[in-house]
């Protein structure tokens, strides 16, 4: 079945092949400038880090991949966002019958894929040409500080959507947090400092970095999606729980942090904020250590919802 209209072989409009094109910044490379000015790396290391991400994602859920109760025989699926594309190789692996496309704006994800996987590169804030009522389920997740508009965003994938379709989507908090009520993250503790510093980067660029106070269920429900549930999910960071499951997912979202913290700080606090060099590792190195402190026993939490388009009433 053919998700897109006949203006083009993928999904948005035509991208020019400068797209393909990285820039570099302080030994790091990153998407094209041209289309935004993309906060995180597209290297090995990041990508690297995202993969250790979406194993701990899959643990917070429980070994699943979705939330929302989608069809058990969906027939095309959409990944925006879709980063090394292991989530879209994964449900293209569990729904072999189903077209899965995933999207991303630079093309970090292997060639060999199971067959009725397709990566496309483009950029979800252009129009998108996917044919109207197409899909049947679309997967937005971790595009904290990537979208300008996004209401634009939603309703470009609800005019997408079948109806009786469904979309989810998942975003960090930026503010990490303690087990132990004896720690004061007040303005000055690192914790606090660090999802201050990411809302001011969201407030420069116009990308925002915060999903607090329920945004993305609102997002959802202010475009009509029917059935929204909204969780939050909490994940340690660390080896501090007892329970041994809580243990080893800590342990993953410790390692994935670590991974990718250098990447997550370089450009938007040396280019973005203008910050030193010197300022940047001090940041790091404390918030690195902060997390790796058992005694601080810190968590971070998810935020996860998912919507159906309404069925046709005839």
């Amino acid at each position: 079945m053919d998700v897109t209209n006949s203006r083009s072989s993928i999904s948005t409009a035509s991208i020019a092949s400068s797209l393909l094109q990285n820039h570099y910044f302080q030994g790091r490379s990153y998407a094209n400038s041209n289309y935004g000015n993309h906060w995180a790396p597209n290297d090995e290391k990041q990508l690297n880090a995202l993969d250790i991400i979406h194993n701990w994602t899959t643990q917070m859920l429980d070994g699943k991949l979705y939330l929302a109760p989608i069809c058990e025989n969906p027939q095309s699926i959409l990944d925006i966002g879709t980063g090394t594309g292991i989530w879209a190789i994964e449900m293209a692996d569990e729904f072999p019958s189903a077209r899965v496309i995933g999207t991303d704006i630079t093309p970090s994800q292997p060639s060999w894929v199971p067959p009725n996987l397709e990566f496309q590169i483009d950029d979800a804030q252009l129009d998108w040409t996917f044919a109207p009522e197409s899909v049947d389920f679309i997967h937005i997740r971790w595009l904290q500080g990537c979208i300008e508009d996004w209401k634009r965003l939603v309703k470009q994938a609800y005019a997408a959507l079948k109806p009786g379709g469904w979309i989810e989507c998942m975003e960090p908090d930026l503010q990490v947090r303690s087990q132990k009520h004896v720690v004061e993250y007040d303005k000055s503790h690192i914790f606090t400092r660090w999802a201050d510093i990411f809302r001011q980067v969201g407030e420069t660029t116009g990308k925002t970095f915060d999903f607090s106070d329920g945004k993305l269920q609102k997002l959802l429900r202010e475009e009509g999606m029917e059935g929204v549930v909204a969780q939050t999910h909490k994940v340690p960071v660390g080896r501090w729980p007892k329970d041994a499951k809580m243990k080893r997912l800590g342990l993953f979202v410790q390692y994935g942090f670590s991974e990718g913290l250098d990447g997550f700080v370089n450009k938007p606090l040396c280019d973005i904020l203008g910050w030193s060099d010197q300022e940047m590792y001090v940041f790091a190195t404390e918030m690195r250590r902060a997390l790796s402190d058992s005694e601080n026993q810190a968590f971070g939490q998810v935020f996860s919802v998912y919507g159906q388009k309404p069925l046709k009433k005839y």
